[in-house]
């Protein structure tokens, strides 16, 4: 098989890692990928802003899979590119992304399917928001309509605060069209959590629960990232909850969009809180998590391929996934600066000293080859660094450890991943 994956990051390359492991691929692509992935996949440069160019050269290649790893693409249909030249595709068609391209979309969506969610307000005009903030009960949620890279959601604690995000957002325009419309939801309290789950559109497979940690500083201080460290399994994700989350939020969730006319093949992620009153969704994504594919797909024994390409031709029905019992701790080291403005080009020093390890796992996700071949940052997320181990604690030592024997100017992480942890005796929440 050929396969393509679309993307540069940790996410990309933990698919890749877990790829290449497969017998039945020949040939793997990723694009733009990075210094990590280039060694074990082709990188053509492809524009993934151009999802005519990317379905032109799948087809011109005769790739029979194409993953496509960040949103953007998707959003932009590159999933309705691909069909259209009768290739196969894991990632849902731009109809079906709009439940993570447009948060007033997936709450709308949500109130028509029965799913539960926070209640909330749309507003595309400044002043209707502002009449509205003046006699709301705080604390509330302001989220960017659009794709924001993770930073369009203030958590306001009174109208100053409310009317400082809708002016950034909606005057300022401070995330360009994606704060054109936002949407004010009530704050749900709770503790949160992530699900993932592979569908072909009818039928679905849950992957093993994973837990990430959003804040840049410990103790969840700082703005959001895109993830500073995870750990798999989410020990508070419980048998029943789990029950509960496939019954009454996956299911209606896939069964609704194909309602809607839209078709969704590929892996749908519900960000949730578990709130007194049961699970409520905060968010939807339509693709892998990052940094949560750094410790699920470590833990799966299957081959990973069959699997996405059963999903991609609408046909899941007769694959089973085997998990591993060893649990994953992974932690990001990040650049200086990150989520602000930070520079690249440092030299990264130490992976060499853990070369052979087969419970270790270094995911790049910024990283480019330098001079003479050396390693250098080129992003704000760097590296994940994974362990495995027979407990959490075990896998959270083992990544602590090898993260002190790593080194580049300025690099920062959390000391805190996975500390809250702790799981019963002899329990596998999976």
């Amino acid at each position: 098989m050929k396969i393509l994956i679309i993307g540069g990051g940790g996410r990309e390359h933990a698919l890749a890692w877990k790829i290449r492991q497969s017998p039945t691929v020949e040939e793997l692509f990723c694009s733009p990928g990075n210094a990590g992935i280039a060694e074990i996949a082709d990188c053509p440069p492809l524009a993934s802003s151009d999802p005519d160019a990317v379905a032109d050269f799948v087809a011109r290649q005769g790739i029979d899979l194409t993953i496509v790893g960040p949103e953007l693409p998707l959003v932009q249909g590159l999933a309705d590119r691909i069909i259209a030249r009768g290739r196969a595709v894991f990632g849902p068609t731009a109809g079906a992304a709009r439940l993570e391209g447009s948060k007033a979309f997936a709450k709308e969506f949500m109130t028509r399917h029965g799913i539960p969610t926070a209640r909330y307000e749309i507003f595309d005009d400044h002043a209707a928001a502002g009449k509205y903030l003046a006699r709301a009960e705080y604390p509330l949620v302001i989220k960017a309509d659009g794709l924001a890279a993770g930073k369009g959601v203030f958590i306001v604690q009174d109208e100053q605060e409310a009317r400082d995000a809708i002016h950034r957002l909606m005057v300022q325009k401070v995330f360009s069209g994606a704060g054109r419309t936002v949407v004010i939801e009530e704050l749900l309290r709770g503790r949160e959590a992530s699900f993932f789950a592979i569908t072909d559109g009818k039928r679905v497979i849950p992957l093993v629960t994973s837990q990430d940690y959003k804040r840049v500083f410990d103790g969840d201080r700082g703005p959001n990232t895109g993830g500073m460290g995870t750990y798999s399994p989410a020990l508070h994700l419980d048998a029943a909850t789990v029950k509960f989350v496939l019954e009454r939020i996956v299911a209606p969730t896939i069964h609704g969009i194909a309602e809607e006319g839209h078709e969704y093949r590929g892996v749908l992620y519900v960000g949730l809180m578990l709130t007194e009153e049961g699970p409520k969704v905060l968010e939807y994504n339509v693709r892998f998590g990052d940094p949560e594919t750094q410790v699920i797909l470590p833990r799966m024994a299957s081959d990973l391929v069959p699997i996405l390409r059963a999903a991609a031709l609408g046909d899941l029905s007769g694959v089973r996934v085997e998990w591993r019992r060893e649990r994953a701790v992974c932690v990001i080291l990040a650049s200086q600066g990150y989520p602000g403005n930070y520079q690249k080009g440092k030299k990264i020093t130490g992976l060499e000293k853990f070369v052979g390890r087969n419970d270790l796992i270094f995911f790049h996700a910024g990283t480019r080859s330098g001079p003479g071949g050396d390693l250098r940052t080129a992003g704000g997320r760097v590296l994940g660094v994974t362990a495995l181990g027979k407990t959490i604690a075990e896998a959270r030592q083992k990544a602590y450890e090898t993260v002190a024997g790593i080194h580049f100017p300025g690099m920062h992480y959390r000391r805190d991943i996975a500390a809250d942890a702790i799981e019963p005796a002899r329990g596998d929440n999976g």
